[in-house]
């Protein structure tokens, strides 16, 4: 049995301990508050649906021992975590031992072998990378499946997941693959090739392309003077009549001449050509809507779990037509917060609230910036060309809490060679009442306010080590 087969027989015993649960047990949902994990949770909800259950719901930043603790004073007999809790198997197998526990997740496993009575799906445990594989989401939708297979009409909101943990880059592989075939077939989502430049649905095509950073495009990434002076140099109109034009408004001519000019701009860069690549259309959402892209509805769900409003999100996932308004309107209070954190680096980014090493920078925004926004800001900040190849950007701001969220990202993370969550752990190593996770290509941390200095101190040792390291190799 190899370990697709070993995967698929873990959710198999799944779905059968939770046919398990009685008809009347309230379960209680626990999940991340990303895309991913809204996609997850969303995906669940649909589930216990169908097969009328009874639940309530938690999104949450951060699961500790603390959070831990607060769930165990609850009532609920049955816990699910989806896209969280596998780097604290031991602690909820000690806080919830009494309780029936599932984790239906995609990020690295605690030290620990041992997960006792707990209903563990993951894909690591069988020597499968989770974090390029298959999402939270994936996971989730390939238990629901194994419970109900009429689930697999919601394969599209698994790619959702996938897309907002960027395991789309260099191309999905097996299992994230084995989900999209689905979706295809059930005409959820449709794949074309086009241009790959975030917000073809919904940016005006001049500020898609100020806005588009990866792939950088040089003399219009970063400038509305130069995306503009660019469409007139090929022969696009921007405008459209009074208002502006959109790429989805570009007939096939002008597609040709906007894509072999982003091409000509790209000439001395190491693959100009990669300007194209798969674009995922969710066919049934309306046409220049943040939901007919999937990696806008990704954003969507991100905007909706940074602000506190993942029940938008989870409602936009599950199709409720007044409640996906409310998660479009979202964005614009995200672009607001965004738009905050990078004037507050601008302002800051040459004072000591900025550290500038080689070949990487440590972001200490304190309170100035939510918590919630500091990885979103270190992720823009990763694509951009301020930042030199193979930086590591580490940014941190403060909870309310009495907790400091910590982001590590890097501008160019060597085909995935550097494990950035392993990077993150060696720099909370020491730091008490710490912990850590995420994925190779974005990990974070949250440390104790009062061991920011420490954890600054440590972090320029170990981020300009590393730094040197990859520099030499």
């Amino acid at each position: 049995m190899d370990a697709y087969e070993k995967f698929n027989e873990n959710l198999k015993n799944a779905a059968k301990a939770f046919k398990n649960i009685g008809k009347k047990e309230v379960i209680r949902v626990i999940s991340h508050l990303d895309a991913d994990g809204i996609s997850a949770c969303s995906l669940m909800i649909k589930l216990l649906n169908n097969e009328n259950r009874k639940y309530s719901v938690s999104i949450i930043q951060q699961l500790n021992k603390e959070v831990l603790d607060q769930f165990a004073k609850e009532s609920y007999n049955c816990f699910i975590f989806t896209d969280i809790g596998s780097g604290l198997v031991d602690e909820i197998k000690e806080v919830l031992k009494d309780r029936k526990v599932f984790i239906l997740d995609h990020h690295s496993i605690a030290d620990s072998n041992d997960f006792g009575d707990i209903v563990f799906v993951n894909p690591h445990i069988h020597g499968i990378d989770g974090g390029k594989e298959i999402s939270g989401a994936g996971v989730v939708f390939k238990f629901a499946c194994a419970v109900d297979k009429s689930m697999e009409g919601y394969a599209h909101i698994a790619i959702v997941g996938a897309l907002g943990d960027m395991q789309d880059q260099g191309g999905f592989l097996r299992l994230n693959s084995e989900i999209l075939s689905t979706a295809v077939e059930k005409k959820k989502i449709e794949v074309v090739k086009g241009l790959r430049i975030f917000g073809t649905q919904t940016k005006p095509l001049h500020k898609a392309l100020e806005y588009c950073t990866d792939p950088f495009i040089p003399g219009v990434s970063g400038s509305e003077s130069g995306a503009i002076q660019f469409l007139h140099q090929i022969g696009i109109d921007p405008k459209n009549g009074s208002g502006w034009k959109k790429i989805v408004h570009l007939d096939q001519e002008d597609m040709k001449k906007l894509v072999t000019g982003i091409i000509m701009k790209r000439l001395n860069e190491s693959k100009p050509e990669d300007v194209l690549g798969d674009v995922y259309i969710l066919p049934h959402e309306k046409e220049e809507s943040p939901t007919r892209d999937a990696k806008e509805f990704a954003t969507l769900l991100n905007a909706c779990g940074r602000l506190g409003r993942a029940s938008h999100g989870i409602g936009a996932c599950l199709g409720d037509p007044k409640i996906k308004k409310q998660a479009i309107r979202s964005l614009g209070d995200y672009k607001k917060e965004i738009v905050i954190a990078l004037n507050w680096y601008n302002d800051n980014k040459f004072t000591n609230d900025v550290f500038w090493g080689k070949q990487f920078v440590i972001i200490n925004a304190k309170d100035k910036v939510m918590s919630t926004m500091i990885g979103t800001l270190a992720s823009i900040l990763s694509k951009s060309n301020v930042m030199t190849n193979n930086r590591f950007i580490m940014s941190m701001a403060q909870a309310v809490d009495g907790n400091t969220k910590v982001s590590l990202r890097s501008a160019n993370n060597l085909d995935g060679v550097l494990d950035l969550r392993k990077v993150i752990e060696e720099v909370i190593d020491g730091i008490d009442n710490s912990e850590c996770g995420g994925h190779k290509n974005a990990a974070g941390a949250v440390v104790p306010t009062e061991s920011e200095e420490k954890l600054i101190e440590v972090a320029k040792e170990v981020l300009g080590r590393y730094a040197v390291e990859e520099k030499v190799s």
